[in-house]
Formats: structure tokens, sequence, C-alpha cells
């Protein structure tokens, strides 16, 4: 196909009302902070008459929401319990959580589930500790997949097409230095089948993960955030082997419930 053709197929498949939209919702879902309208123009390089329509609508469906002091726009959760309403995901989370409440009692830690999206891992199910002390992440917490333990996890068990995918989405983007220590560090993560690396955000944590497997790669991360208490009743170790434990029960689950769904 020449580039004048290549052209020819981008205008036909271009829909320009849509597009300012998910760029709107795309710029606010990286955003730290709330939005005003003037800044989401800028950052854009819109007009406001190009923008002012779109965001209303966004706002009136529910997709965002407005600080009544800022005047900052930020996203609403509705695009992430869209996703949740998905089968698959529903099945996941349902399978999941008994198995992450038996888990959570038995080694006295939180635990919590997360998947892949647009480069990074973001949780969307936990489980808190059954004990008075321990250290939990919110649903909807994301960080960039080379980062965290879970990230590392998610990235190890895909093929290397998925992997190449999910690497052009990194951001920040990883050196190619960066990069080989990455592949190399999930190719030993693929042969333990469980990380346990210090937290590289929480001083006294370390992060502990196991792949739930669906369809030969992995489809979530289930993961401990251990807290080095005095006295507990595990052993990192020893809780990795529970972690791997479970997320193998959680697999075994999601073969089940995918039989009943197709």
């Amino acid at each position: 196909m020449n580039d004048t053709a290549a052209d020819e197929d981008d205008r036909r498949y271009r829909a320009p009302a849509l597009e300012k939209g998910l760029d709107i919702l795309e710029l606010l879902a990286e955003a730290a902070e709330p939005m005003t309208f003037t800044a989401i123009v800028n950052r854009l390089g819109r007009s406001h008459g190009e923008l002012f329509r779109m965001v209303q609508v966004l706002q009136f469906r529910g997709y965002l929401d407005q600080d009544a002091e800022s005047d900052g726009y930020s996203l609403t959760d509705r695009l992430f319990s869209l996703g949740m309403k998905q089968p698959r995901t529903q099945n996941l989370v349902e399978a999941a959580l008994p198995i992450m409440r038996q888990l959570s009692l038995e080694i006295g830690q939180s635990c919590h589930l997360a998947l892949h999206t647009h480069g990074e891992m973001v949780v969307v199910a936990r489980m808190e500790s059954s004990e008075q002390l321990g250290f939990s992440v919110r649903v909807g917490y994301r960080k960039p997949l080379a980062q965290v333990a879970s990230g590392a996890v998610l990235y190890a068990f895909q093929p290397e097409d998925v992997r190449r995918r999910w690497e052009a989405l990194f951001s920040p983007a990883l050196s190619d230095a960066e990069l080989a220590d990455f592949r190399a560090h999930a190719d030993e993560v693929r042969q333990r089948h469980v990380e346990l690396t210090p937290s590289q955000f929480v001083t006294g944590v370390t992060d502990i993960s196991a792949p739930v497997m669906r369809g030969g790669s992995a489809a979530a991360a289930l993961t401990v955030p251990y807290l080095k208490k005095i006295k507990a009743s595990m052993t990192p170790r020893e809780t990795a082997q529970a972690v791997r434990t479970a997320a193998d029960r959680i697999s075994d689950q999601l073969v089940e419930a995918d039989s009943r769904l197709y």
C-alpha cells in the first residue's frame, strides 16, 4: 500500500468528535490533579469551541467530575465500572475474592489483584489484612509495569508479540539498557513462577506476586505487599509459596468459570 492509500485509509476511519472525547479522557487519566477547562484546551492544542461541548457531554454522562473550588475536571470511576462489568473480568474478580480472603487469613497480610492496562498495572480488587496492623493499596491504584512486582509478573507470562506491544506503551519509555534488564528479570520471574522483591515505594514492604493464568498467559497478578512485623506468623518465602498456591487456585476457578461462560 502506498502512502496516498494509507492516508486515505486513515481519513476513512477517523471520527473527529470521538477522537476529541477520547483525547480528553486519556489526558485526565494521566493527570495527578483536576485540570481546568483552559488547561485541557492548552494541553490538547484545541480551541475552546472545539472542546466545550465535549466536556459538557462527558460530565453529563458521568465520565467527568468538576471540583467545586478549583473548577478542575477529573475522571470519575465510570470507565472503571464499565470495564468491571465485562463477564471475563467479573468472573475473574468473583473467583478471586474468596481465595484472597482465605489467603489474607492464612498469612496475616493484605493482598490485591492487578490487571494490565495501557502499559501499567491497575488494582481491581483487594482484601484487607485480618490483623489490626497491615498495609494495603486502594482499588484503582496504578503504576508502570516495569516499576512493580505485579507488573513484572503480568509481563513475564505473556507471549513475545504481546510483550512487544506492551513495551510500546511504557511511559516513561525505558532506555535500551533498562528494557534489556527488565526483559531478563521477567524471564527469571517466569522460571520461578513468583516474584519476591523489596517495594520501590514503601520502606519495610516486600512485594510478593504470582500470576493468575488464563489461556496460557497471565490474566492478572495476585500480590501481597508483605509488611515486615516483629514475630510475624510467616516468613516472606513461606508467604510466597502461599501466594503462588492461591494464584493457582484462582487459575483453576477461571477454567471452570470460562467453561460455563462459553
